[in-house]
């Protein structure tokens, strides 16, 4: 009998947009996950000296992004205990209530660069089946460098192809702020709690 796979992708979603979305629906696909967890980071250490939306606010957003798909779920492992939030102790928590589950991280391109520099990052390599890591033509790794500083590193890497533009919640929040085109790159019901709640004016 095969294992359930279920994917997790953790981070701020600050907003969530259509480059997070299109990520986790390919991954979906691609592994044929069952389930699939958002894992809302309250206060990610490696983002200290940046202002975050408040919790509240970016748990809607993501609730407004994830509702139309019954396979998204969001998950609450971090939200529910204190911080520093850490990758590694998040997917050991998901790995002990899900024993019977092979668990496939979902990372964003950048993140694969700055994975030797993340909490255990060979003890992560090891508790995941895979990672799922969005590749696009620009992009450029030395997966072999990465192999020396984390072993294993190389099986565990699939790279998810989808046809989507270079998007970051940075330069949303960019364009909210200076009055730019922005509703385009998130869903309406995201679009419109921006606008609801008067959020990125000020940043």
């Amino acid at each position: 009998m095969s294992r359930e796979k279920i994917g997790y992708f953790g981070g701020t979603f600050d907003p969530p947009h259509i480059g997070h979305l299109v990520l986790a629906s390919e991954a979906v696909y691609q592994f044929k996950l069952s389930c699939f967890y958002w894992g809302l980071t309250p206060d990610p250490p490696h983002k200290q000296s940046q202002a975050i939306t408040p919790l509240p606010h970016r748990l809607e957003m993501l609730k407004h992004m994830v509702a139309e798909n019954p396979i998204f779920e969001i998950s609450h492992l971090e939200i529910n205990r204190p911080g520093p939030h850490y990758t590694i102790d998040t997917i050991q928590l998901l790995s002990q209530q899900q024993p019977d589950a092979d668990i496939v991280l979902l990372i964003g391109n950048d993140s694969l660069v700055d994975l030797p520099t993340w909490r255990r990052p060979l003890d992560l390599v090891t508790a995941v089946s895979k990672i799922g890591v969005m590749r696009r033509s620009s992009d450029s790794y030395d997966l072999s460098a990465l192999e020396k500083q984390i072993p294993g590193l190389t099986d565990k890497v699939v790279f998810i192809d989808a046809q989507i533009q270079p998007l970051s919640s940075r330069e949303i929040r960019r364009r909210v702020k200076e009055g730019g085109v922005y509703r385009c790159y998130t869903l309406p019901a995201v679009a419109d709690y921006i606008e609801e709640n008067h959020l990125y004016r000020g940043k």
